[in-house]
């Protein structure tokens, strides 16, 4: 059965991510804020937060932190695992929490689900809005190479153990629409006898495409690296990390 993005799939989501590293990101994040000056353990607010794994360590390293995400399946699962933490239903490209935050993230290419640059510079716009004075956005986006050649004729499949002691088989392949300039993943799966297909896009974001995006949101300086040592992007770069600073006043 045909089924939109992140719903069906929230109930197995964290089974079949297991081996996410979370944590090293976290890490990896938390280090570069640390480096750059920023106060904290503050307040935080994780975009896209899914079922909430990123969330958790934000919440583990101290910080005060909510979760916005456009699935409320996504949320369910997430208000699970973290029951004192506010999670919010929310659009990337909209939302208006009238609240700030010392750090906003929003991580495991989440941001490539927005397949046009206006539609990501409308998100950028929101995050920037929502972050205090000198506050951090960190996100990280698959590059152009990173969807359109890594991503084609690809397939990972395997068993993931339930909590309830049964498993889900999975089976996902992704391919590259050259019209549409989007990777496509088709995500299978099956749980007992119930069955399920979501499709799901992504751009390709290279740092010549993210800079002005990022100037027009109104950030006062950024960088862009690899993970996990820092270092400014090769060429052939799949994946980048942004951290885009705003400024003080």
């Amino acid at each position: 059965m045909q089924r939109q993005p992140f719903t069906a799939l929230a109930a197995v989501y964290d089974a079949i991510m297991a081996d996410v590293e979370y944590d090293h990101w976290s890490d990896f994040v938390l280090s570069f804020a640390r480096d750059g000056g920023l106060a904290g353990p503050g307040r935080a607010l994780d975009l896209a937060c899914g079922t909430g794994g990123f969330t958790r360590e934000l919440r583990a390293a101290g910080w005060d932190v909510t979760g916005l995400d456009f699935s409320e399946a996504m949320l369910a699962e997430a208000r699970v695992r973290l029951p004192g933490v506010p999670f919010v239903q929310g659009d990337l490209r909209t939302f208006d929490l009238g609240e700030r935050f010392g750090l906003v993230t929003c991580v495991f290419d989440s941001l490539n689900n927005l397949l046009t640059p206006g539609d990501l510079g409308a998100a950028l716009a929101r995050a920037r809005a929502h972050l205090s004075p000198g506050g951090l956005l960190a996100f990280d986006v698959n590059t152009r190479l990173g969807v359109r050649e890594l991503w084609e004729g690809d397939a990972i499949e395997g068993l993931a153990p339930l909590p309830d002691g049964g498993e889900v088989h999975y089976h996902w392949s992704h391919h590259y629409d050259a019209e549409a300039d989007v990777g496509v993943v088709q995500a299978f799966c099956r749980v007992d006898e119930q069955e399920f297909v979501e499709t799901h896009r992504e751009r390709g974001y290279d740092p010549a495409d993210l800079e002005p995006l990022l100037g027009a949101a109104g950030f006062a300086r950024w960088e862009i690296v690899e993970y996990p040592d820092y270092a400014p992007p090769e060429p052939d770069a799949p994946r980048v990390w942004v951290f885009a600073w705003a400024g003080e006043a």
